[in-house]
């Protein structure tokens, strides 16, 4: 889960058949899958209308997204039923959208290892990365990374492991540098903890019982924020955050902001009065559009 490990280590997949599941008149949904360490991971793959997926000109080839999901009980993720608006909003606006079913989610092999304390979660994400650069339809050189409440966590230590991530958008993330999540913690009624007989049961009881808690002055956990690794990112990072939020306090991104101001990795934080941990009503709309803008922008 070390940012080191994650950087060194190899990260090669393609994308599998695409099974149509819908299309409307701006785009076309497909089911299709990845390899992630040997697991098959899941994922719904949504490409604006107009575009084929058999493309040699590099100048018809679309900016992608990969659609990292926030905390669900993985028994209740579905693949075509969550963040549906999200997607939507995306494909529509001309973004090829890989939104990802993490491992143990819906039908996704493996089991689910959480986000903070596993490396499980970046390595699939990364892995869809590589999938969608050997994708003909998809720039190379345009792969964005999108990522809600805990998968704010997952895409900014996925970039920090592949510093060329030109763009990552968070909304409502949270847990940055580790000593955060101390001071201010997450109140999520939906969390489930995992079985006590758990595979991620049993390999955070075994982190824990070999480096301790989280403690900033221990050299392993040294290696797991991502704001340790900060001086080789070349990508830009835009925050969402809703004031009511009730769920990520909003000083996670207030604090990672200050942090990135001390670099030269570009960075802008969008607050919103309401919206709550999701960022609906008018907010959302606000939301995605700049969300688009930032992608699309060269």
């Amino acid at each position: 889960m070390t940012i080191p490990y994650l950087r060194n280590r190899e990260y090669e997949s393609n994308l599998e058949e695409l099974e149509k599941v819908s299309e409307n008149s701006n785009y076309t949904s497909y089911v299709t899958s990845y390899d992630s360490d040997g697991f098959r991971i899941n994922g719904l793959l949504t490409i604006p209308t107009g575009l084929s997926t058999n493309v040699q000109d590099d100048s018809r080839k679309y900016p992608a997204v990969v659609f990292v999901h926030g905390y669900i009980p993985p028994q209740n993720y579905r693949t075509q039923v969550n963040y549906v608006a999200y997607v939507d909003y995306l494909a529509k606006n001309g973004l090829v959208v890989f939104k990802i079913d993490l491992r143990g989610h819906d039908n996704s092999e493996g089991e689910p290892g959480g986000s903070y304390y596993s490396g499980d979660y970046i390595i699939d994400t990364l892995n869809a990365v590589a999938a969608l650069k050997n994708a003909d339809f998809v720039d190379p050189n345009r792969i964005g990374l999108w990522g809600h409440s805990m998968a704010g966590n997952v895409v900014f230590r996925s970039l920090a492991a592949m510093p060329d991530i030109p763009k990552v958008v968070i909304w409502a993330g949270a847990v940055y540098t580790y000593e955060d999540f101390g001071q201010f913690r997450i109140s999520d009624s939906s969390y489930q903890p995992p079985p006590q007989t758990s595979e991620r049961r049993r390999k955070r009881d075994e982190l824990f019982a070999t480096y301790g808690q989280f403690n900033p002055n221990i050299e392993f956990w040294q290696q797991v924020p991502a704001t340790n690794y900060l001086d080789e990112i070349k990508g830009e990072v835009q925050i969402h955050h809703a004031l009511d939020d009730s769920v990520v306090d909003i000083g996670y991104s207030r604090n990672l902001m200050s942090i990135l101001d001390s670099t030269n990795i570009g960075h802008e934080l969008f607050e919103y009065s309401t919206g709550g941990h999701n960022l609906t009503g008018s907010s959302f709309n606000q939301a995605m559009q700049k969300t688009v803008d930032f992608f699309r922008n060269n």
